[in-house]
């Protein structure tokens, strides 16, 4: 049983472990010169999952964020050419939005950025340790089962 101090260090570390993360991911995106942020990445990943162009209040909803925000963000992409606002054809009303074919470039663009971003963070840790990371962050990931009384 671990105690509350443990407790605390370790959701410190974590916050620590995932503010450096954020930071290299930033420095690897920004070496590439994209001209993405790391908002706006996250919202061309979840685009590329989408099996037919969703809603803005759809990518909102995923995103977890205000609406704003997403009209925010498809502004800067769709001036820089990586998506593009699509009428809906069962419903003029509704605008959908779609990744263009240099919106579909940068996200490989950004895989690679991703990668190597990884690669530097894990640098330090054996083939056995990433292991073991790799499933305490996947139980982690999924959460404890809820016990039933």
């Amino acid at each position: 049983m671990t105690s509350p101090d443990s407790d605390g260090l370790l959701a410190e570390q974590l916050l620590r472990l995932t503010r450096r993360v954020h930071r290299i991911q930033k420095h690897h995106l920004e070496r590439r010169d994209l001209g993405i942020t790391p908002a706006q990445s996250r919202l061309l990943r979840t685009l590329a999952h989408w099996g037919s162009p969703p809603r803005m209040a759809d990518l909102a909803e995923r995103l977890e964020v205000v609406p704003r925000a997403v009209t925010t963000l498809v502004d800067g992409l769709e001036a820089s050419g990586k998506v593009r606002r699509v009428p809906d054809p069962a419903n003029r009303r509704v605008i959908r939005i779609e990744l263009t074919d240099d919106g579909r470039k940068a996200l490989g663009e950004l895989r690679a950025a991703r990668r190597s971003a990884a690669e530097e963070i894990l640098a330090p840790l054996t083939e056995e340790q990433r292991g073991a990371l790799g499933g305490l962050l996947n139980t982690l990931i999924d959460g404890a089962p809820v016990r039933r009384c």
